[in-house]
């Protein structure tokens, strides 16, 4: 073994082979995040760097992580991932604890991570508030996070159903010029919606609960006139309401009702306002209107995501740092 190596050897071939990941996925993920060399013969990991405290977190993530698979959990390498970028904020972290409280089960055969701190806290907001406002970029799991909570409560009957719905104008286009009946105009602008809800209950089980009524996703428009008792309800893409049509959502709220209000006020389609000395499209967005008048009522909270919440794969971030320095020079 070379000084800047060492190496740790596992007792079992499947479970090293779940840990090392698909043609060693896994491992290729960790090497990218933590810039040293990793490398496999047989149930054998080598961990090569020139930093002994880098070699020592690595050893110790594989270790903590092949204990979890012991114990029956499965791992991603995304799992991975979070449980190096733990280790690295605290070395004597412990992995079990981490995903104990970090994890969300939604279906027998699916378990959502929070993925940083951030996550972590904006998945207890919205367990023990009736509404959360979720602000910050795309890519920070504000829609994704919110459809596992309801789904979660779905489960747990704490909800009897789950109404999912977005703005269906977006950046001014009009739906009645689109081809196709009102099913097929909307399905376009409410197709992340969808993605989020397949991801965890699989097409199948996905139509069966549309079918029976206990999902439901629609445009912002179909809510109008309907009070939702016992129902989470998740507004998606919020910075493109109108001060009416936020106020419209907001009061849908029955008893025993949840809700979640995401958006990125950065990202702004609304046209201007035709009126005389017409409102830009900021001054008329019904999310940062409700930011303002809502602060500080009982049993509203709110939750603010940044960049540096978002989770990417590495090698996209990568892309992005290079964008960046490009840019710069």
């Amino acid at each position: 073994m070379q000084n800047d190596a060492e190496t740790l050897a596992f007792d079992d071939a499947g479970l090293a082979g779940q840990l090392f990941g698909p043609l060693n996925a896994h491992l290729e993920l960790i090497a990218d995040a933590s810039g040293a060399e990793l490398q496999t013969r047989g149930t054998e990991l080598t961990v090569r760097s020139a930093s002994p405290a880098r070699r020592s977190l690595l050893l110790n993530l594989f270790a903590q992580c092949y204990g979890l698979l012991r114990q029956g959990r499965s791992l991603r390498g995304e799992d991975l991932l979070q449980g190096y970028e733990e280790l690295l904020r605290d070395p004597q972290a412990r992995l079990e604890k981490l995903f104990r409280d970090a994890g969300l089960v939604v279906s027998p055969r699916k378990t959502i991570m929070a993925r940083n701190t951030s996550q972590r806290q904006y998945m207890e907001l919205l367990r023990s508030h009736e509404m959360v406002f979720a602000t910050g970029p795309a890519g920070t799991g504000k829609t994704y996070l919110a459809v596992a909570v309801a789904v979660a409560m779905l489960a747990a009957r704490r909800v009897k159903k789950i109404i999912l719905t977005r703005p269906a104008v977006e950046a001014g286009e009009r739906l009645g010029f689109l081809p196709g009946d009102m099913q097929e105009k909307v399905d376009p602008y409410l197709r992340p919606l969808y993605d989020a809800l397949g991801d965890m209950f699989g097409p199948q089980g996905l139509l069966q609960k549309q079918e029976a009524g206990v999902i439901e996703v629609a445009p912002l428009a179909f809510m109008r006139g309907r009070t939702l008792n016992d129902a989470f309800l998740i507004l998606d893409e919020a910075q493109n309401t109108t001060r009416e049509q936020m106020k419209m959502f907001l009061t849908r709220m029955g008893f025993g009702s949840r809700a979640a209000i995401t958006g990125d006020i950065t990202q702004i389609d609304l046209p201007p306002s035709g009126r005389d000395g017409g409102q830009e499209g900021e001054s008329r967005s019904g999310l940062i209107h409700a930011l303002r008048v809502l602060s500080g009522v009982r049993g509203v909270a709110f939750h603010q995501f940044h960049s540096s919440d978002v989770v990417r794969h590495p090698l996209v971030g990568r892309i992005v740092d290079a964008y960046d320095r490009y840019e710069k020079n």
